[in-house]
Order: C-alpha cells, then structure tokens, then sequence
C-alpha cells in the first residue's frame, strides 16, 4: 500500500478540533511538516514522527514530501483551519503527485470569526494579507506591499474577511483605510486566538477604535460597509469633475479625446499602464479604474500638476495608481514593463520616449500618444518610421454646444492628433496569421 502526504486542517485548539480519521493519520504518520506554532500545540500527537518546521523554509517542503513518499513513508502536513483557503495545500498539491495526496479539511477560522458575529458570510471576499512585511501603507504603495490585494477590494466590496499576520495587523489594516480615506464607509471586527481559552471577538467597532490598538495574534479581520459600495463611472467622465490648471483653456485631455485614447491603449482589467505627462491626470485615472486589478504608473514634471492629481486621486478613491514629481524617462527604469503606455507630454524628449516605450512593451501592448502640434506629430511619426513600428494616426476634433443669446452654436475644441504604436515585430506576426 502506498504511503500518503494528508494535508490536515487544525485550529487552535489542538487535537481537540481533529476529527477521529483526521487523528488516526496524524498520530501514524512518520513525517510531520508545520509551522512552530502547530508543532507546538500537536506536541504529544506527534511523538513518533519526524518533524520539520516550515517557518521560511517553504520552497524545501516538496523535497522533504517527495523524499518521505520514496521510502514509503506517511507525511502529515498541517496547517490552519481550511489548507485549501489560502493555505499551504494550495501552493503544495501541484508539485506533488495527485495519487499520493489527500487532504482533510477543517473548519476556517473566518467562518469561525462570522459565527462568532452571528453575520451571514456568503458574499465575503477573502483578502490574505500574510505576506512579507513591507511596512504602514502610503498612497500609491504597489503590488510589493502586503495591503495592496486588500486595498484594491475595499474599493469594490461590501463585505470582507482578511487573514492577518504578525506585521500586517488589524491596527495597519485600520491605518490603511484611514490613509486611503475609507475609514468612514467601514466598521471592523477583530476575532482574537480563535478556540483558545483566551479567544475574545470585538463587535463591529469605528476604524478609528481600532487604528491605535493590540490585538492579540492569531487573529482575523472581518470588514463590512456600512453602505453599499458606489457605483462610480468608468469612462467618460466629464472634464469638469477633475481639479486642473485653468489658464485660457484647461490643461487636461479632453473627454472626447480621452475616450478615443483609452479605446486605443487596448486595456483590460489586469493591464500595468504607463501614463507619462500626466497633467491633471484625467487619462491614467480613468484607466485606473478601468483596469481594477492592474495598476497605473504616472509621471508629471510640472509642480502645479502633481497638486491636482494627488486631489484628484484622493476625489476618486483610487488606490491602484502611484505617481511621481519627475521629467520622463527619469523614474521609469523602476517601473515593471507595461502592457500600454499614454503619452501626454513629453518635455523635448519625444524620440527617445518612444523608443524606450517601444523597448519595454510588454507583446501586444500599445503606446498611444497625444499631440496638438505639427512639430511633435512630425517628431513622434518619424522616430516611429526609423523604429520600423506599427502606426496609425487619427485627428480629433470635436465641437460642443455653448449658448449663444437663446440659441445655441457649436464651439470647436482645439484638433487632437493621436497617434497609437506597437512594436513592428508584433504586426508581422499577426500578418503572417492572415
């Protein structure tokens, strides 16, 4: 008979939450894999086997596994409540052969926490913020940061339980919110050592009440909006809604403009953006929230300009858009490569902005380019003709109403030409496909 890795579900409480199956092949297997904590708890459980603490050393566990199995020996990999809920059967199950696994789950603590509150939970998203500690949360934090998941959900969710760890604790969980301005649309509870004789669960208290507070660890968050999340408008959004400079006319891309752009960068939900030029950062906050589970990288050189977008951006509550005070190409060599790129403005580096954008497309991304000068259009058409690029160029020129007496004329916007790129090698191939 083949000897099995069981993957077992265990909460706080020890053996005590074990049921008999899940019991019997804890105490006959001759490898045990946890973290310190469960090795701890399970102690006397686990007399007979051969232990390893998997604390930082994650990447070794399916060597050790697959070289138990070898000699046909049983493993016992524990973890906490459900190993298939952001739990380590997720990451292991894959690298293993199917046949030789099982896994006996547990109950969560997150329905644990909601049975506590007595709160239905079916429509709660799941957010895990046990990551590596990357310190309080700023606006414009990326994807590196263990809030980012978390902060990305709370602007599109109702309900949600977070998974906590040591460093990303309720308290910087509460801080987060009150950073991105959300402290207000939210109450939050707070379910400490869950099964344990010192288990204690807040009610749902103020973010505010919990943002200076000690919670003791483990525990888990529940979040839970006290309205419905808003329903904000993706894509067209009235130019008169972003703070911008006003000299004679404002400097922002204009609406009709700015549709047409964002159609032509090609984005989707997932797309990393580039917006270089930013200005009153109209362009990259829309697609902000277009690409809900990417992100937006902005660069702007004009003081005034950066003022605005950082209101902007705390108007629109977006938390996946970071943006820099810097003159282009300054800053873009830390940023990761992006599936489309706008520009705006360039500040008399037009060339080798397209060049380097070009360069770091990611396959089948999009440079899209706005210009309202014969000079600039001449500049960004030949360095894409030098590049051997894809190009095509479209004018814009839209007329809007404005009262006249008690009659109404069109007035004419200034004309727009947009001009949208893609590496030369992508266009061959999908030629070739033809």
């Amino acid at each position: 008979m083949q000897a099995m890795c069981s993957f077992i579900g265990v909460l706080d409480n020890g053996a005590a939450s074990l049921s008999q199956e899940a019991l019997q092949v804890l105490r006959e297997a001759k490898h045990v894999i946890a973290g310190s904590r469960l090795l701890t708890t399970l102690a006397d459980d686990i007399r007979q086997a051969r232990h390893y603490d998997l604390t930082g050393q994650l990447k070794q566990v399916p060597d050790w596994i697959n070289a138990a199995l070898a000699d046909n020996e049983a493993v016992a990999v524990l973890a906490t409540g459900d190993p298939l809920c952001h739990g380590i059967a997720g990451f292991l199950a894959g690298k293993l052969a199917p046949s030789r696994v099982r896994v006996l789950p547990n109950l969560s603590t997150i329905q644990l926490a909601f049975a506590e509150l007595k709160l239905s939970w079916q429509n709660a998203v799941i957010v895990s913020v046990h990551s590596q500690d990357a310190g309080e949360w700023t606006r414009g934090a990326t994807s590196s940061h263990g809030l980012y998941q978390l902060a990305q959900r709370c602007r599109q969710h109702d309900l949600l339980a977070v998974l906590t760890s040591p460093d990303n604790t309720p308290a910087r969980i509460a801080r987060m919110l009150e950073i991105e301005a959300m402290a207000d649309q939210f109450d939050i509870a707070v379910a400490e050592c869950l099964n344990q004789p010192q288990q204690r669960v807040t009610g749902l208290l103020p973010v505010g009440a919990v943002a200076q507070s000690i919670f003791a660890d483990p525990n888990v968050v529940i979040l839970k909006r006290k309205e419905p999340v808003p329903t904000p408008i993706l894509f067209g959004v009235e130019d008169a809604n972003f703070q911008q400079r006003k000299p004679e006319k404002g400097l922002i891309t204009k609406r009709e403009v700015r549709a047409v752009s964002l159609a032509r960068l090609q984005l989707t939900r997932h797309s990393i953006v580039w917006d270089i030029g930013a200005g009153s950062g109209s362009v990259g906050l829309e697609a902000a929230r277009l690409c809900a589970d990417g992100h937006v990288f902005a660069i702007e050189k004009n003081a005034d300009d950066i003022a605005n977008v950082e209101q902007n951006q705390a108007a629109w509550g977006i938390s996946n858009y970071s943006f820099v005070h810097g003159k282009a190409p300054q800053h873009l060599d830390g940023w990761p490569d992006p599936d489309a790129v706008f520009i705006g403005g360039s500040g008399g580096e037009l060339a080798e902005l397209i060049a380097l954008c070009l360069r770091r497309l990611k396959p089948g991304g999009w440079l899209v380019m706005n210009f309202v000068t014969l000079e600039n259009l001449s500049t960004a058409v030949e360095t894409l003709k030098q590049l051997g690029a894809d190009w095509d160029v479209c004018q814009i020129q839209a007329s809007r109403s404005s009262p006249i007496l008690n009659m109404h004329r069109l007035q004419a916007e200034n004309p727009v030409w947009i001009v949208s790129a893609g590496p030369a090698k992508l266009v061959m191939s999908d030629h070739n496909d033809l």
